[in-house]
């Protein structure tokens, strides 16, 4: 695979305002730094960015994040190491990735309510759609994934 473009230098007015975003959701969201790790890493393998989810995993794991942690993501309906907060922030971060086939049914987002404020909601799905834009500018224009 061949990037088809630099869209950091290309558009640096677009590059800067994404940043401006994910700076939002890293330091005004309130929303604690392993539920972050949770959404970049869940909305990325959805989207299929290997950029994306070998940051993330790379991030969570330097969060002190365990790597059985970071492992069972993919298939978190499954595994055991996830509170039934993340469950229904996972739930929510794969309707809203998948916003046409799912439409962000009631269900998904009452299960949020126990574990979430308004604000948190908000602020959760703000998580959700910057992670997936960066996966569409990542995965868009070929970016390529370091190779340790």
């Amino acid at each position: 695979m061949h990037p088809r473009l630099d869209y950091m230098t290309a558009a640096p007015d677009a590059f800067q305002a994404i940043l401006g975003l994910e700076t939002y959701v890293a330091q005004k969201s309130g929303l604690d730094q392993q539920l972050i790790d949770l959404v970049k890493l869940r909305a990325s393998q959805i989207n299929g960015c290997a950029y994306c989810v070998d940051m993330h995993t790379k991030e969570a794991r330097a969060h002190g994040l365990s790597q059985q942690w970071i492992d069972l993501v993919s298939v978190w309906r499954e595994a055991r190491v996830f509170s039934e907060k993340e469950r229904a922030a996972l739930q929510w971060v794969e309707s809203v990735t998948d916003l046409p086939g799912t439409g962000a049914p009631d269900d998904d987002y009452a299960a949020l309510k126990p574990h979430f404020t308004e604000a948190e909601i908000v602020n959760l799905t703000v998580a959700i759609g910057t992670i997936n834009l960066w996966n569409r500018m990542a995965v868009s224009f070929r970016a390529p994934h370091p190779v340790d």
